[in-house]
């Protein structure tokens, strides 16, 4: 019998949005196994750190982000899954608005960058990174559904036109706008602002910010969201 403990890593699926599109965090592997290879950000949990300290500790040192909406996914534990040996992922997955944030290499990736999904999917991915990713957008989408994190995504000023863009881009299919429209107003999660949009004075739509205040304020008296 072999006793000997397996590794534990930690592994993250970021998306971000842009372009109208979902796009994945890839880097480009520096060393064996799967050299050249793309793949997700991820590192060996060191002894003096939880999970969660390495994630955001591993993401910070090899691609230069700072995320705020992090949350664990999944354990994968294939015994085949990694050639070198037995390792154990704790896979995490977080939202960002990629606007105005820098990605930085280490010594680790020769290349880190945002993949628009479905072209991530055609990459031929180190490791079960693909699995994983699936895992990740399939949570994603659910999630997406029954709590307002698709705002994380956004910028911080908005229009219904670019939130209804971003629900169909997650989503993967359209939807009804005008229905759309008239439940995610209901909610009260969106608050006006005094700007709007340029153009003609009758095509000038207005913009919002999420209301965030309001939102806790309402989950603590009993909040259901469905989209």
């Amino acid at each position: 019998m072999n006793n000997k403990f397996p590794n534990i890593t930690v592994d993250a699926i970021v998306f971000s949005y842009f372009n109208e599109k979902i796009h994945v965090l890839l880097i480009k592997r520096n060393f064996d196994p799967f050299k050249d290879n793309y793949a997700l950000p991820g590192a060996f949990i060191k002894d003096n750190e939880s999970a969660d300290d390495a994630v955001y500790r591993m993401l910070k040192d090899e691609t230069g982000l700072n995320l705020e909406y992090l949350e664990q996914l999944y354990t994968f534990t294939k015994p085949d899954r990694d050639p070198r040996q037995r390792i154990i992922s704790i896979a995490y997955y977080g939202l960002i608005n990629a606007t105005n944030q820098v990605l930085k290499t280490s010594q680790h990736a020769t290349e880190v960058s945002w993949v628009e999904i479905k072209e991530a999917f055609k990459r031929n991915l180190a490791f079960d990174h693909k699995e994983i990713m699936l895992y990740a957008l399939q949570r994603l989408r659910n999630k997406l559904q029954y709590e307002p994190i698709g705002f994380d995504l956004l910028p911080e000023y908005f229009t219904i036109g670019e939130l209804y863009n971003l629900y169909c881009a997650v989503l993967d299919k359209g939807l009804d706008r005008r229905n759309f429209t008239r439940k995610i107003l209901s909610f009260e999660l969106l608050k006006e602002t005094s700007f709007k949009t340029g153009g003609h004075v009758g095509r000038k739509a207005k913009i919002y910010e999420f209301d965030k205040i309001n939102y806790d304020r309402l989950k603590k008296v009993g909040f259901n969201f469905e989209i």
